[in-house]
Order: structure tokens, then sequence, then C-alpha cells
């Protein structure tokens, strides 16, 4: 049985509590691969519906793609603290409600965070008890190559993107874990061991152990 799929701990009082797993990595490290094989093999992760303040896209859905804002109403909840983290990007708004996360964490629902540097850090400061797990290249050379082998980038922008990438290096001590994305086999099952075995840290079952202690006491 799949962690997601558990049922709830069959102890008295022992309500598993959600686990927010978070990653960042610099563009090119193979980030994305890995959140969709995680997603693959753990369906049950929950989604959280972002605010936006750009025009909705093509067939996009108010409520259901982004919670679409006008600027002023995004200031206003950004300045009431409604954000776990934002970031404005290409002149545009992003931001995740705080609320809809602690409520899904609160159910049991776990939580993936695909997200860059930045926004990881601004979690930390609201989520401090997630995981935070940080994706990198085996080697500048190999980061220089993967991002050439793209051929969607023109020169000016590699070279911002390796300049971005020295940047968030130097934050990745801010991380629990550090994932060398070489053999994607192994960066996988180390990505996997890493939530695995968070589920079973005592923060997502604080019943755990009373409920037990409790079958005592009725005896």
């Amino acid at each position: 049985m799949r962690p997601t799929d558990a049922p709830l701990d069959n102890l008295q009082g022992a309500t598993r509590k959600g686990l927010c797993l978070v990653l960042s990595a610099p563009s090119g490290a193979g980030k994305s691969t890995l959140v969709a094989r995680l997603r693959a093999e753990f369906p049950g992760f929950a989604y959280s519906i972002s605010c936006t303040t750009r025009a909705p896209r093509g067939a996009e859905e108010n409520g259901v793609h982004y919670h679409f804002l006008t600027r002023e109403d995004f200031l206003a909840k950004r300045g009431a603290g409604y954000f776990a983290e934002w970031a404005e990007v290409h002149g545009n708004f992003y931001g995740t409600p705080k609320a809809p996360v602690e409520d899904k964490l609160s159910r049991g629902q776990d939580m993936l965070f695909d997200i860059d540097v930045q926004g990881a850090l601004q979690l930390k400061a609201v989520f401090p008890q997630a995981l935070y797990v940080f994706i990198l290249p085996p080697s500048k050379e190999v980061l220089e190559r993967r991002l050439r082998g793209r051929g969607t980038d023109s020169e000016e922008a590699i070279a911002k993107r390796m300049k971005n990438a020295l940047g968030e290096l130097n934050q990745a001590g801010h991380f629990d874990y550090h994932i060398v994305n070489d053999d994607i086999e192994e960066a996988a099952d180390e990505l996997r061991a890493v939530y695995v075995a968070g589920r079973a840290r005592a923060i997502c079952r604080p019943g755990l152990v009373p409920g037990l202690l409790a079958q005592w006491e009725r005896a």
C-alpha cells in the first residue's frame, strides 16, 4: 500500500498530520522530471491553487487553475499576511494562500511544492516543519550542457540561468536534504526515501504514542 493511500493510524487520537515537501533547484538540474516521477508513484498529493494578477489564458478558469486577482486585491492580501509565499514575475504577482495549505495538512493530506529558492525560503518561515529538498546538478559543466541541450534558450538566456544557478546554490544550506541528480534512478530513489521517511516523523503522528498509552490505561 502506498503511503498516500494508507488509512489513518488505527489508534485512538492518532490522526495523522499531512507532510509538506518542498523542492527547489537551479534551472536544468532535472527537478521537473523527479517531481513527475514522485507524483506518478504517489498520486495522493494535494494541490494548492495559487493566486495571480495576470489575465487568464485560453481555457483557464478562476478557482480551478488560479485565483485571478486584481493587483490591488493581491497587494491588500499580501499586506494582511494572506500568502505563505509570493513573488513578482514579469510584472505579475503570484502567491500561495496560507490557509488552504494549513487546512489540507491538518486533515492529513500531503502537499508537494515545486518552487524556486526564493519561494521556498518564504515557505520555510511559515512552515518550518516541512521538508526542504534541494536538487543539485553533478557539476557546472553538466548543468550548462543540459541547458544547451534543450535547444530553446539563447546564449544570453543560458548565461543568465547559469548566473542564477550560482546564487541559488549559495542558498542550498537552508535546505534539509541535498540530492545530486546525476543518475536519475538514484536521485529518484533518494527523493522517494526522503518522502517516505518524512511521513514517519513524530510531528506527523502527534497522537500515535498517546493513543498507544491509552490502551494501557484502559486495561
